[in-house]
């Protein structure tokens, strides 16, 4: 059996994927990573040998909280100029010992691609995390991609494509407003033969401004909640 760690988009509430990931490090190891969004910089470290504890640290860091930095742009109410450095230095720091994949979606077809292992660029980085009309799309060989959780925030797909016969999902995207949402994008669904153990917040995470505006406080709790929430699945 191939099992994956398949973490969701989220923006800032998935600082609760780390510390899920604290308590589930010490029970299982993952064949194979797959992430969306903020997911996806979360999978791209723990697939890099990020240690829980430095995950964790990372979140805490408020300069992770100036990734969404406000400033209008043509495309957008995000400034770019952010994230493409995060994702440069998350590029620079980190490479996958295990096959490691990411989603983005192109615009304007809105085709859902999956992009792995030493494909992957630090504009892929920033792309996945690229929310549309916040950020501007990325230019990646003359294409333009956005945020891989417009199209399907919990891309448990993209690891059956990558070969896994069971997940282990963390979903930050729980609420209505968001199973609506994956609803009306059609997002692309995994077969009925990939068995999925599914882990979701056990409390409301927040507005969605919390997902958008870092605060030390927010974080501290969803980690700490993460932690908690960890120990309810039975791997």
């Amino acid at each position: 059996m191939t099992t994956a760690l398949v973490l969701s988009a989220g923006g800032l509430w998935a600082a609760w994927e780390a510390g899920v990931w604290k308590v589930l490090s010490r029970r299982f190891t993952p064949d194979l990573i797959v992430g969306a969004s903020a997911g996806a910089i979360n999978g791209w470290a723990i697939a890099g040998g990020c240690s829980p504890d430095d995950l964790i640290r990372d979140w805490l860091d408020p300069r992770t909280g100036q990734i969404m930095r406000f400033g209008l742009t043509a495309r957008g109410f995000l400034r770019p100029e952010p994230l493409h450095a995060k994702a440069g230095d998350l590029f620079a720091r980190y490479r996958p010992r295990i096959p490691f994949g990411l989603t983005i979606v192109e615009v304007p077809s809105l085709r859902i691609h999956l992009v792995r292992d030493t494909e992957i660029t630090a504009a892929h980085l920033a792309a996945s995390c690229a929310i549309p009309f916040g950020f501007p799309p990325v230019r990646i060989e003359g294409k333009l991609y956005v945020d891989g959780g417009f199209r399907g925030a919990l891309p448990l797909h993209a690891a059956e494509a990558m070969g896994a016969t069971r997940a282990i999902a963390l979903n930050v995207l729980n609420t209505r407003i968001f199973r609506l949402l994956r609803k009306t994008t059609r997002a692309p669904e995994a077969s009925p033969a990939l068995q999925v153990v599914r882990l979701e917040p056990s409390e409301r995470l927040g507005s969605l401004r919390d997902a958008v505006v870092w605060s030390a406080i927010n974080i501290e709790r969803w980690i700490a909640l993460g932690e908690r929430d960890a120990t309810s699945i039975t791997l």
